[in-house]
């Protein structure tokens, strides 16, 4: 996989509308009847009005169309109670590191990550550091196959003293879907998986924001199976 990807611009959009069955439908055929393709569409808030009548608020991502095509084409919509031009989470937040694990481990992982991201973005990047500590196998490895469905997700790091089983599982699984994984050197079998092992915390979060940068000349292709 190169490591500058490619993402066509967007144009996002917050909707309300009234919350009934054929609702979201309608709006979806709309954006593909007018030759936009949806990119994402994400809840992001559910109420009710004075009326009692119930609402939930989106945000949309389409591709294609211009944003003048997007308001036009979702202002014929009969559903819609508004719509409103925002910004594109990759143009506000960009890329995101994930950072999973526990305890002093995650701390200094997260630490080396912001660092040397907030130097990245100084130069033009952004990229945001996302970060859970956690304990327990069947939560680790829940949290890991999360990883594939998190919007801009680009990497993730796991910052723990002990990680097997069911985690390397969903290791693989991760990286079958093209996003690279880092891993402290500690115990069990992850290290044995992982795309690449850094044994110093606060290292192996600068080097994961490395992998994700365009402005870095570190490519995780090229350190594949490596530990350091």
């Amino acid at each position: 996989m190169a490591k500058t990807e490619h993402h066509e611009p967007t144009v996002a959009v917050r909707l309300d509308y009234a919350d009934r069955p054929a609702a979201l439908p309608e709006i979806i055929a709309a954006v593909a009847s007018a030759g936009g393709t949806l990119r994402t569409l994400s809840t992001v808030r559910r109420w009710n009005d004075e009326a009692g009548v119930a609402l939930v608020e989106v945000e949309l991502e389409v591709s294609g169309l211009s944003e003048t095509d997007v308001t036009t084409m979702l202002a014929a919509v009969p559903s819609l109670r508004g719509c409103r031009l925002t910004q594109a989470l990759d143009k506000v937040f960009g890329k995101r590191l994930i950072v999973v694990g526990g305890g002093a481990q995650i701390a200094q992982a997260v630490l080396g990550a912001v660092s040397e991201a907030d130097r990245h973005n100084l130069r033009g990047e952004k990229i945001s550091v996302d970060t859970i500590p956690l304990v327990g196998e069947a939560n680790l490895a829940a949290a890991v196959r999360a990883v594939a469905d998190l919007d801009r997700a680009r990497a993730l790091l796991l910052a723990g003293s002990i990680m097997g089983g069911e985690i390397t599982k969903a290791v693989r699984e991760l990286q079958a879907v093209g996003i690279p994984v880092i891993s402290l050197n500690m115990v069990g079998s992850v290290p044995d998986v992982a795309d690449l092992v850094v044994t110093d915390p606060v290292q192996a979060g600068t080097m994961a924001v490395m992998g994700i940068a365009d402005t870095a000349k570190f490519d995780f292709a090229r350190q594949k199976g490596r530990r350091y």
